[in-house]
């Protein structure tokens, strides 16, 4: 195509060649009119027979108003210089700082003249280097003693060489450096005569495999001929080829094109041109050096120049082949190292192969290819190889193939074999070699062999330090890294830049501020404040230590950024939360500097493993799948953690299946997804897998593993992980060993807990934190207390973590005085009290030890508080049962701008269901929705026990999927529902449906089962369903499961099968147990049990007051009207006041409540007055008053007088006459409805017709036509 045209020209049926007079008059009109806004349809809304881009090229490079015309100035050009070092060839980005210059004027300048400038003056500056060597000096060196010195990149690096040259080898110890291309033996080689009558049939071999020159190419080639042409003429002027032949000139000109330039560019043919000139290599008569055209040095920004410069040696290879060279050893040991060093190793190995003659520089040189090229396996067999031949290596070879062996990252044993020949050799006192021997077991994560090496080493440099500070920095140990430093410095070692951004790092990690500004003072000392690692260390150290200002001022300052510059500021400000900063900085860095690389979506991906990051975490995702980045293993590694932090393990598995490769991370990373949401039989399968197909594990993954045996279910599980730990090696690991002390001590066993902690040889905090942690899960003061007490002895310091499991094992009233408070003042004494997560558990001990009001004063004295310390503090009133003051909190949360979170959402439902406030209940709930926590487990059954308890049941139903989508919770909450409105028959058919669904039940299920076939007076049903809990299912039956057997049998009057039940339990009874049957005697009139069951009841809860209230109640039940009063003197004594009894009802937003005999509603006079209404119209219909439950023992008058002023009738008489005639009364009561009342709400509803609901402590009652939904049998 000519110039000036659109690349679509071809493709579409339009107008080519220079525009017209008349176009141009067309597109200036359409454009001042119309714009410019869509180049696509621009030619046809403008009537041009022109494609859109060949519009847009003529309208920005030639008709557009603001184009300057003319040269170029001297500060236009070094402007352009300037900017094309920071930009490269973004002529777009380079036209928008100079205002009226072409983006295409700007490109044809660069190429035309700058670039022509500065590559003389590059070119100038290598002749006079290049001129200063003599040829001996190569020949004495490839005959050299490889221990006289070590020949590394193109250059001879003595024992006398400074450290930063020393570094520079250690650092590329397998690779050869790219700012020569000079290789080790031919930097001064033999000349070579090169005669005129050469075979010009090699230039058409060479001119018929380059692709450039196919027939579809050459037009475009032939129309650049007259300018290539030109530097032809002055080249042949350099080469001497003035007086040569015209055949001969002809040849030079086709076969020279083809040679030097396939397939580049005319400004690259110039550069080229140009770097050969500077060689000076002449043709006639002359000699030139071999080397030079085989070894060409690399230039900058030339891909296809080194596309151009490899077939450049493989055509002077070819003239050798044709016979017009003879090869010698040195000729091709150059060309192994050619073909090696662009990755060809097979024409490198048949070089080798089929060489008559080999010295050890042959070996060498074959040795070092293979290595250079990542064939790590086949560089070790060829090592052998050369032993068994008894060929010398040099020691740059050993120190290449050490270093590999650690790159390969699984050739541990190989590079132990290699150490053994080191040693064998007397080769230890070379500096290199032992350097690379500690720098591959600090690979391989084995410090304490890397310290030896570096302790019997004769001569350390300043690498030797920095490698074993990079074994003790990838280990994660950077208090060693302080250390080694200050050795090193003691020693008189001087850092470079490496050494000193591995000290700068692992200050960050240590966050010591003045360690930190230490190290700061020796870096401008030692003049290394400019050096780009360094800088970038900075970066990230003031990032650790949360000095964003500090770390976006080292990089504002700085003269040069590369990839981990912005990489660093992006992290500093992500590691501190500023999530939004960190994408800006990302946005920069794509638009200024445009190289992102898997670190950079890395860093982003690490911090959004949040909920609320989802949004950014899956814009990311989709980026890395654009950008081709989901198949390297440390961004999917880290896509993986993000979604694990989100709890999004359905997404984490996704990401894990569609990996390419795998690692042991990936595995990992995957496995803690798992744990952390809840699938613990997911992440022990996944162990599982990784065993059978015989992945390696480590001490991370057992950590998972074991962290997802949480329950006492997974005891078993345990112990055979306990066992695998053990065959693994891993048990005396420290972080394996504190994995075991939480696992046990989760799962109850505090016995085998307490056995592995003893075992440990060294207990930490954490250890000490999980067994005391153990402790008080097990709700055992005591042992949590001996256990902190022993920590203390053996000198371990306790941290925020100890103090707040301690605290949290006081859960009793008595332990305020006796535990609480006394922690309390250790805190103070040990500087804890101004930490936020002690201070929320000491919210909550005072709460759970009767003490509401300190944990309110502790509240108040906090001046910032965290979702966290509204939790707490919402939790302890919860615990108190104020269920107001939960909601006015959660209001005043709102109100602070506090987001609420699944667990603030769960309390004020919990709170409404309590209180029956379905509106505010719905409010929450909708928030919850609109916030996005629809789906969140907690907040769902926390949703649908707040509508099952105020009544709604259809919502409940609403709420739940269809049956064959429902999971186990969701049948538990319907079954819990069903039984709680009464719908007992309902609930067995719901349990079996389940069953048909392949559901199996847990523990829940058959609580709630159980406890809807006692509240239903189903017997045998109840008694067979936990017969199935152990036979069918497979399950232990719990102390709940137990109390619900003896309710079932208490309530039916079998009060001796009761007692055998309890007396054969698997577990102890606890109060709940004595309590069911107490209330079972009271309801039979069974005072010998019922005495029994008060006496353990008390020795338990000797502070609860149900144990008097039930036990005066049965007296009262059989007239036993002394006792009565015995009873209510002991709770005189004992200062235990009885539970008030209250009732209330719900209008609208407002809540009437009402006490016995209460009169102090505003209505008081109308709702007494209606209830004598009342009174009298079920006395009518047949009530007869019941005074059997009357406590007092007075006439039956007064009894009858004392009922109607219970408090759930003056509830009843105010929701009648506050509510229109045929709508629902819905009534709470705090306490279970005595059984007269419970006649009284019969009555009503069929006198009256209006339907009743009421719910108690225990269960709803649904009063219709004078029935109840619980058939009397509550």
């Amino acid at each position: 195509m000519g110039k000036g045209r659109a690349p679509c020209c071809d493709k579409t049926k339009v107008k080519r060649g220079p525009w017209s007079h008349d176009e141009d008059l067309k597109l200036i009109s359409f454009i001042h009119k119309n714009g410019h806004e869509n180049w696509r349809s621009l030619p046809k809304q403008a009537g041009l027979l022109r494609c859109g881009k060949s519009c847009r090229l003529r309208w920005i490079n030639y008709l557009r108003p603001d184009v300057k015309r003319g040269n170029f100035s001297a500060e236009e050009e070094d402007t352009i210089i300037k900017l094309h070092q920071s930009f490269g060839n973004k002529w777009s980005k380079i036209a928008s700082k100079l205002p009226g210059r072409t983006d295409n004027e700007i490109k044809n300048v660069w190429h035309t003249h700058l670039k022509k400038r500065l590559s003389s003056e590059t070119n100038l500056n290598a002749d006079e280097a290049g001129s200063k060597a003599s040829l001996n000096e190569e020949e004495n060196s490839q005959e050299s003693s490889p221990n006289a010195s070590m020949s590394f990149a193109g250059s001879n690096i003595s024992s006398k060489d400074d450290d930063a040259q020393i570094s520079q080898m250690f650092e590329h110890m397998l690779t050869y450096s790219e700012f020569t291309g000079m290789l080790q033996e031919v930097d001064k080689p033999e000349l070579l005569e090169m005669p005129f009558d050469l075979d010009p049939d090699i230039w058409s071999f060479i001119d018929g495999s380059d692709s450039f020159q196919q027939p579809e190419n050459r037009a475009l080639q032939e129309s650049e001929e007259d300018e290539v042409d030109k530097w032809f003429k002055h080249l042949e002027s350099e080469l001497g080829f003035t007086y040569a032949t015209s055949e001969f000139s002809t040849m030079w000109k086709v076969g020279f094109k083809s040679l030097i330039f396939p397939g580049t560019t005319v400004e690259h043919r110039r550069i080229r041109a140009g770097q050969l000139a500077t060689q000076s290599p002449v043709f006639s008569g002359r000699r030139f050096s071999f080397a030079q055209w085989i070894c060409l040095p690399p230039v900058q920004d030339a891909t296809n120049l080194d596309i151009a410069i490899e077939t450049t040696g493989r055509a002077v290879h070819a003239l050798c082949v044709k016979g017009l060279v003879r090869l010698s050893v040195l000729h091709t040991n150059t060309l192994i190292n050619m073909y090696t060093k662009f990755g060809r190793v097979k024409p490198a190995r048949h070089l080798f192969d089929i060489m008559p003659v080999r010295n050890e520089v042959s070996w060498n040189t074959m040795m070092s290819g293979i290595v250079r090229v990542g064939l790590y396996l086949e560089g070790m067999e060829f090592f052998r190889k050369m032993c068994d031949l008894g060929i010398k290596p040099s020691s740059f070879v050993i120190a290449s193939l050490v270093t590999a062996c650690g790159r390969s990252g699984s050739m541990f044993r190989e590079g132990v074999q290699v150490h053994g020949f080191v040693a064998k050799s007397g080769l230890l006192s070379d500096v290199y070699v032992t350097t690379a021997i500690l720098h591959l077991y600090g690979v391989y994560g084995l410090v304490s062999c890397s310290r030896k090496v570096f302790e019997e080493m004769p001569d350390r440099n300043v690498v030797s330090w920095t490698s074993l500070m990079v074994g003790y920095s990838d280990k994660g140990e950077p208090e060693e890294v302080i250390d080694i430093y200050k050795g090193m410095r003691g020693e008189g070692v001087g850092c470079n830049e490496n050494s000193m951004s591995l000290v700068i790092s692992s200050c960050g990690l240590l966050k010591d501020e003045s360690l930190g500004r230490q190290i700061i003072g020796q870096v401008v000392k030692s003049g290394l404040e400019s050096k780009l690692a360094v800088e970038n260390s900075l970066i990230s150290m003031f990032g650790s230590m949360g000095n964003v200002d500090y770390a976006n001022y080292i990089f504002d300052q700085m003269s040069e950024r590369d990839t981990i510059s912005w990489n660093s500021i992006a992290a500093a400000y992500a590691q501190n939360g500023h999530i939004e900063e960190s994408f800006r900085i990302f946005s920069l860095m794509r638009r200024f500097h445009d190289e992102v690389n898997s670190t950079t979506v890395s860093t982003l991906l690490s911090v959004l493993g949040h909920v609320d990051h989802q949004k950014w975490g899956r814009g990311i995702h989709g980026l890395v799948v654009k950008m081709g980045f989901d198949s390297v293993v440390c961004v999917c590694n880290t896509l993986l953690r993000m979604y694990a932090g989100a709890g999004r393990s359905l997404e984490a598995n996704l990401v894990f299946k569609q990996m390419p490769t795998k690692d042991l991370i990936s595995w990992n990373s995957l496995m803690a997804s798992f744990v952390n949401d809840g699938r613990s039989l997911d992440a022990l399968g996944l162990l599982c897998s990784m065993i059978r197909t015989g992945k390696s594990v480590n001490y991370v993954t057992f950590t998972s593993a074991l962290a997802a045996c949480f329950t006492p279910d997974f005891f078993q599980k345990g112990r055979i992980l306990h066992g695998l730990v053990v065959v693994s090696g891993l048990f005396y690991n420290q972080i394996i060993g504190n994995a075991l002390v939480s696992m046990y001590g989760k799962i109850g066993e505090m016995s085998e807990s307490r056995r592995v902690l003893l075992q440990m040889p060294r207990r930490d905090v954490v250890a000490w934190n999980a067994l005391i942690g153990g402790y008080a899960e097990d709700e055992d003061p005591d042992k949590a207390l001996a256990g902190f007490q022993t920590m203390r002895v053996e000198g371990v310091s306790s941290n925020y973590i100890t103090v707040v499991s301690v605290l949290s094992a006081c859960l009793l009233p008595g332990d305020l005085l006796e535990r609480g408070k006394p922690l309390h003042a250790y805190i103070v004494s040990a500087g804890f009290e101004s930490d936020e997560h002690v201070k929320n558990s000491l919210i909550t001990m005072y709460a759970k030890c009767g003490d509401l009001s300190s944990s309110q004063d502790v509240f108040n004295g906090l001046d910032n508080r965290n979702i966290i310390t509204w939790n707490a503090m919402l939790a302890a009133n919860a615990h108190h049962g104020h269920g107001e003051e939960v909601l006015k909190l959660v209001s005043k949360m709102r109100s602070f701008g506090v987001s609420l979170d699944q667990f603030s959402f769960s309390e004020g439902l919990s709170a409404a269901a309590k209180l029956a406030v379905l509106e505010e209940g719905q409010q929450l709930h909708g928030l919850a929705v609109k916030l996005g926590f629809e789906h969140d487990s907690f907040i769902f059954n926390a949703a649908a026990d707040m509508y099952s308890k105020c009544g709604e049941i259809g919502e409940v139903v609403k709420m739940l999927p269809p049956s064959v989508n429902r999971s186990l919770p969701s049948w538990n909450i319907l079954i819990s529902a069903l039984g709680r409105h009464g719908y007992f028959e309902e609930v067995c058919a719901t349990f079996h449906e389940m069953l048909e669904m392949g559901i199996k039940p847990g523990h829940v299920t058959f609580v709630s089962l159980l406890t809807a076939c006692s509240h239903g007076g189903l017997v045998d049903k109840g008694l067979a369903y936990y017969d199935m809990i152990a036979r069918d299912f497979g399950l232990e039956p719990a102390i709940e499961h137990c109390i619900c057997v003896i309710d079932l049998l208490g309530r039916s009057g079998r009060l001796a099968e009761a007692e055998t039940f309890i007396s054969k339990m698997p577990m102890k009874p606890n109060d709940l147990v004595w309590r069911s049957l107490l209330a079972s005697c009271k309801i039979h009139g069974n005072l010998d049990r019922g005495r029994k069951a008060a006496e353990n009841l008390s020795k338990l809860e000797p502070e609860d007051d149900s144990v008097y209230v039930l036990s005066s109640n049965m007296f009262a039940t059989t007239g036993r009207w002394e006792d009565v009063e015995n009873v209510r003197k002991q709770m005189g004594f004992k200062n235990i006041k009885k539970k008030q009894a209250c009732s209330w009802v719900k209008l609208k937003d407002k809540v009437s409540s009402f006490g016995i005999g209460d009169r102090t509603h505003p209505q008081t006079m109308e709702i007494y007055a209606k209830l004598e209404d009342i009174k009298k119209l079920i006395k009518e219909s047949g009530y007869v008053a019941d005074t059997s439950q009357a406590l007092q023992d007075t006439d039956e008058e007064q009894k009858e007088h004392n009922l109607w002023n219970h408090s759930e009738r003056l509830a009843l008489a105010y929701a009648l006459m506050s509510t229109p005639e045929g709508s629902t009364v819905r009534i709470f009561k705090n306490l279970r409805i005595c059984s007269d009342c419970h006649s009284v709400y019969k009555f009503v509803s069929r006198v009256i017709g209006r339907r009743i609901v009421l719910r108690d402590q225990y269960r709803f009652h649904h009063f219709e036509r004078g029935l109840c939904s619980c058939k009397d049998y509550w």
